[in-house]
């Protein structure tokens, strides 16, 4: 059977003859450059069959190509087998980028097209800028004999071609939105609408744009369901001293949220006029972050108004948590911790006595989870990967495709909640019986990898890239390193993933401060093997204030026992030791009191010293 990606690569094709475009762009994000996206915006996804979430898919008259990073090589792999599709690897010595891939595919004076609507405003001006200077190898064919030469590559914006070729593309979708109560936010959407303003004055700005569909959440004090594991709803907004505005689809705001909006200054435009009213925006200066908002929202606001390019605003207020957005995760992690206990404990008895798969795990996390005080879903789809799964570093098992899980190997688990308080990222390697002395040794390094950057202590003004390495060092010692990064910020009951902040080798200009929260994650992967990351969420929180400056540390949120089983304790130093005994302690305080007596002796007996 043929995959069904050919035909329709077939359908957009023609619809670039008509169009007069060599080339087309996919990129995974929507109109708010989400990184999960509702299923209207999925084009990358439809035309590929590829189901990663981040990917860019290219298509020339002649042939089609999928850029991916490491955590999808696998995955990409298997799902584009049998397509006309080529699999692109990035981040690798000899890739190749799609501006020079497609300066080989291409004539001087050929059309690339994009759809400015999900494209980032950045990534499309610096792509412009790329082809408008490329000469092209190759020969200008006949067809363009007319044209001049060397005039480089022009870049066309204004095509959605997804609407006439995609037959039942999905809707915009409209679920309704809720109201999240300020005993959990910690501040009014009007306090933090006066504090985003504030900032933006600093930078030079009258106002501000927002497009993140998370910060929209954060900053009005709302939630929704638009986006499956995202606490969203699909929104644009205008903040300034003058007026606020929330684009939405009116249907999805009850008249009780309307007049608590109203109340804190808020008013409400249908989504479908956004572009209406910044036809008519002028003479602000309008603050936004060009890695966050469209290219034709961009253009928009820039056609009348002068813009203020600089790192989110409101992204960075929202990534500090306030004391009871901080103390709403503490007490989160003790009922995630609970679940899990109590989901080991049934992993530890089920796996040698009836069938357990990759699905099951993720069904019996969800079922115990549900039953915790204020559980509100799940925050991503549970990752469980068996022996060789579990190097594939987002792989997601289904019926049809799914592993056994025997009493022998690693099993990798990446799971989360959300909860009104808080939302929760852990991930934990189990061995489900015996292992091999490659794999204890791997198992170490990993754990000495997130043990050392835990332990970090750092000055204010520290990037993410600057203290990366400690949870790499051991690793690299050995001639080991993964591919991903080490790790990011997590919302408050919102997304999962979130910046501006993140810790990983590639370079970063937000710096890390306290209250933003952020994961903990090295891992190794061996392919056709098994592959083990350990996970935990941290705080940063002032370490000391010396004659140098202050300086920062982390302080663990997550609170779930580390397996002790595939530790070579003759590789772990004295401080090491010290940390997971210490560690484990604190698991056992915080968890004990809300457990069986029965739980309590499974959980001492996983928690005791380690020698």
């Amino acid at each position: 059977m043929e995959h069904p990606s050919n035909e329709r690569i077939a359908l957009l094709r023609n619809f670039m003859k008509e169009k007069n475009l060599q080339a087309f762009i996919i990129p995974s994000t929507d109109a708010h450059i989400s990184e999960y996206i509702p299923a209207h915006w999925a084009s990358r996804k439809w035309i590929s069959g590829f189901t990663g979430s981040a990917g860019t898919v290219v298509v020339t008259l002649e042939k089609a190509g999928l850029w991916t990073d490491s955590r999808y090589f696998l995955q990409a792999a298997d799902e584009l087998a049998g397509s006309e599709i080529m699999l692109f690897k990035e981040r690798l010595p000899d890739s190749i980028r799609i501006t020079d891939w497609l300066k080989n595919e291409l004539c001087n004076n050929d059309r690339v097209g994009i759809d400015g609507n999900v494209y980032t405003a950045k990534e499309a001006m610096n792509l412009k800028s790329e082809l408008e200077k490329v000469k092209s190898t190759v020969e200008t064919s006949k067809m363009h004999a007319e044209k001049p030469e060397n005039e480089g590559i022009t870049l066309v914006t204004e095509f959605d071609p997804f609407e006439m070729i995609w037959d039942s593309r999905p809707p915009l979708p409209k679920n309704p939105a809720s109201l999240f109560p300020v005993e959990f936010a910690g501040e009014t959407a009007q306090q933090k609408i006066t504090r985003v303003l504030a900032e933006a004055e600093k930078e030079g700005a009258d106002a501000v744009w927002i497009s993140a569909l998370d910060t929209i959440a954060w900053l009005f004090n709302i939630r929704g369901a638009d986006v499956q594991y995202n606490p969203v709803i699909v929104a644009h907004a205008f903040v300034s001293r003058h007026e606020t505005v929330l684009f939405v689809d009116p249907e999805k705001i009850s008249a009780m949220i309307a007049e608590v909006l109203k109340n804190e200054g808020v008013g409400i435009i249908d989504y479908s006029k956004c572009h209406d009213f910044l036809s008519k925006l002028c003479n602000y200066s309008v603050c936004i972050d060009s890695n966050k908002i469209s290219c034709s929202i961009y253009q928009s606001i820039k056609e009348h108004n002068r813009i203020v390019d600089v790192l989110s605003v409101p992204d960075k207020l929202k990534s500090r948590k306030n004391e009871v957005e901080a103390d709403g995760f503490r007490r989160a992690m003790i009922r995630d911790g609970v679940a899990l206990t109590r989901f080991f404990i049934w992993l530890e008895k089920a796996i040698p006595e009836e069938k357990v798969t990759e699905t099951t795990v993720g069904h019996k996390l969800k079922e115990i989870r549900s039953k915790q005080a204020l559980f509100a879903g799940e925050s991503f789809p549970t990752i469980a990967g068996y022996a060789a799964n579990g190097a594939i570093v987002h792989y997601h098992p289904t019926e049809e495709k799914c592993l056994t899980i025997q009493p022998e190997g690693l099993l990798l688990i990446d799971s989360g909640g959300h909860y009104l308080d808080g939302t929760t990222d852990v991930t934990r390697t189990v061995a489900t019986g015996a292992i091999t002395y490659e794999m204890k040794k791997d198992y170490t390094l990993v754990l000495k990898g997130m043990i050392g950057l835990t332990k970090a202590v750092f000055p204010v003004g520290t990037r993410g890239s600057q203290i990366d390495l400690l949870a790499r060092k051991a690793m690299w010692e050995h001639g080991v390193n993964y591919g991903h990064g080490t790790g990011h910020g997590v919302g408050h009951y919102l997304n999962v993933h979130e910046g501006p902040h993140s810790i990983r080798q590639e370079e970063n200009p937000a710096t890390l401060h306290t209250g933003m929260i952020v994961t903990n994650e090295p891992g190794i992967y061996r392919e056709q093997q098994y592959g083990i990351r350990t996970e935990n969420m941290m705080l940063v929180i002032p370490a000391m204030a010396t004659s140098y400056g202050d300086f920062y540390k982390f302080e663990t949120l997550t609170l779930c026992f580390i397996d002790t089983a595939p530790i070579l304790i003759e590789m772990m130093t004295p401080d090491e030791t010290a940390w997971l005994n210490e560690y484990h302690q604190t698991v056992y305080e915080k968890l004990a009191p809300h457990l069986s007596d029965e739980e309590k002796e499974w959980l001492k007996r996983k928690t005791k010293p380690f020698f």
